[in-house]
């Protein structure tokens, strides 16, 4: 997934790297030692670490003004930094992130009031991280193997197997064409992959007009309702679509049955765990009460213009 930078880890990170450049810290800003230990050794190791030296998330590491700052916030800030600070070592990241939690803090305490912009953000970005965190909740027990087991059931058990075909085809620009080359393709030394090479104008030519496998709903209604009325080795009359004229051969037809549960436990999690967070945000919704102000007379640009804040 790639990182995509917000207007906070932006800061952080322009703390961070004056934290990095101080004198004290030119000695730690070499490569990182190299390490054979796979990450789930290192993140055991870690935790073992930390349980030994007796520290948590509430370990007070420094307290500026009175207000405390935690392992934990170190822990989070560490997760909010962009990419190229991801990649350092622990051993460099630590004390900077110290530093840069202490900068900011005393940066937060220098400022009488927040701007009404800064108040929006924090709100909405409690509102989410707290959301967030009920989503994990309730997916948490979505997928249970039984849950999957029978949501696989219910959908293909009773399934019946459907038809895939194997075909190839030629496109022209006209009806004529088409029926010259199928009268070609239908001879009995003909080359149909030469043939699609020569005259085919669709993307497939070059490789013989190959489209490999499909089922029912992956071709144009017209070119699936040919395919399906020809038998293995036949080559079809003209066939009109919305790309042109096609001459197809059918290669191979063969029967597909429900996919084995390990193909697609996947898609079936994601089904779950979907279904169980629409559930719970309407049962929600059901039992709230939401006033919705009559927004007729906003106009929608206006929540692209930023100097409302101003």
């Amino acid at each position: 997934m790639t990182h995509i930078p917000t207007r906070t880890s932006i800061f952080a990170a322009t703390l961070l790297s004056v934290s990095l450049a101080l004198p004290t810290w030119a000695q730690d800003t070499t490569e990182a030692p190299a390490t054979d230990a796979p990450a789930g050794e290192e993140m055991t190791s870690a935790t073992e670490t930390a349980e030994a030296v007796d520290v948590n998330v509430d370990t007070i590491i420094a307290t500026v003004n009175g207000e405390s700052i935690t392992l934990g916030h170190i822990i989070a800030a560490r997760g909010e930094l962009p990419q190229q600070y991801q990649q350092l070592p622990d051993e460099v990241l630590f004390g900077g992130l110290i530093d840069q939690l202490i900068q900011q803090t005393l940066l937060s305490q220098a400022i009488d009031e927040v701007s009404d912009r800064v108040q929006v953000e924090l709100d909405n970005t409690k509102r989410m991280l707290v959301a967030a965190e009920q989503i994990e909740s309730v997916i948490s027990d979505a997928a249970t193997e039984e849950a999957i087991q029978a949501a696989y059931d219910e959908k293909f058990a009773d399934a019946e197997p459907t038809d895939e075909w194997n075909a190839s085809h030629i496109l022209v620009e006209t009806e004529e064409e088409a029926a010259n080359i199928a009268e070609q393709a239908r001879a009995e030394d003909a080359d149909f992959a030469a043939l699609a090479k020569e005259f085919s104008t669709g993307p497939s030519g070059p490789n013989g007009g190959d489209l490999g496998w499909f089922s029912a709903g992956m071709m144009v209604p017209e070119f699936e309702t040919a395919v399906a009325d020809m038998e293995a080795g036949a080559v079809s009359d003209p066939v009109q679509t919305q790309f042109g004229w096609h001459v197809i051969k059918l290669n191979e037809v063969r029967e597909k049955g429900a996919p084995a549960l390990d193909e697609v436990r996947e898609e079936i999690i994601a089904e779950l765990q979907t279904s169980a967070v629409e559930d719970a945000i309407a049962k929600l919704m059901e039992e709230a009460t939401i006033d919705r102000a009559d927004v007729t007379d906003i106009p929608p640009s206006v929540i692209s213009d930023p100097s409302i804040f101003e």
